[in-house]
């Protein structure tokens, strides 16, 4: 896949008048970099070509604006070679609009991005998620914790129950991890 990379040359951060679209390209940029150790510089351009078996190959699920953080998964996952090329970019043209929406757009990529995170890479998101949920149980425990070792008595017990139960579940998540490594290694 051959990548039209706006963002390194800087032209996009000059033409670009749109709020937040610098930002949001910031966010989709580093979580995948950070989720897949690589080292894309423009992953929400829509300036791309493929070779036939990615094209045959690719089952696309989006319907808008996320298909270019969609393409840019798959390509990562299955280990395809990414070529990027700097561009100029040029901002739309007076009298032309853009269809993006940034907030509403913005919230689908990111669901998007959530989405694939946990099909790509399920052990590493329900070990985050179960953390999550075990470190919360923790913080809310704690207080209860401290109190039953100075006076032998628990009187937060809604407290106590709340992180009782998202500890609980933390590990039931854990455990969801433990079974999707399991079932992958005798699959």
């Amino acid at each position: 896949m051959v990548i039209g990379d706006r963002l390194s040359n800087g032209t996009y951060k000059k033409e670009n008048k749109r709020m937040f679209h610098d930002f949001g390209n910031n966010l989709v940029k580093k979580s995948i970099n950070m989720v897949f150790r690589s080292d894309l510089r423009d992953i929400m351009t829509g300036y791309r070509v493929f070779n036939k078996i990615f094209v045959k190959n690719m089952p696309v699920m989006s319907k808008g604006f996320e298909i270019e953080t969609e393409m840019s998964l798959y390509a990562l996952d299955k280990r395809f070679i990414i070529k990027e090329i700097p561009i100029t970019y040029r901002d739309r043209q007076e009298g032309s609009f853009s269809k993006l929406n940034t907030i509403s757009d913005g919230i689908k990529v990111v669901k998007k991005i959530v989405s694939m995170y946990k099909d790509y890479k399920p052990r590493t998101f329900f070990f985050v998620i179960a953390l999550i949920f075990m470190l919360f149980g923790i913080v809310v425990g704690i207080p209860v914790i401290v109190e039953y070792l100075k006076t032998h008595f628990i009187t937060k017990l809604p407290s106590a129950v709340l992180a009782t139960g998202l500890v609980t579940l933390g590990i039931i998540i854990a455990q969801c991890r433990c079974n999707i490594r399991h079932n992958s290694k005798t699959a």
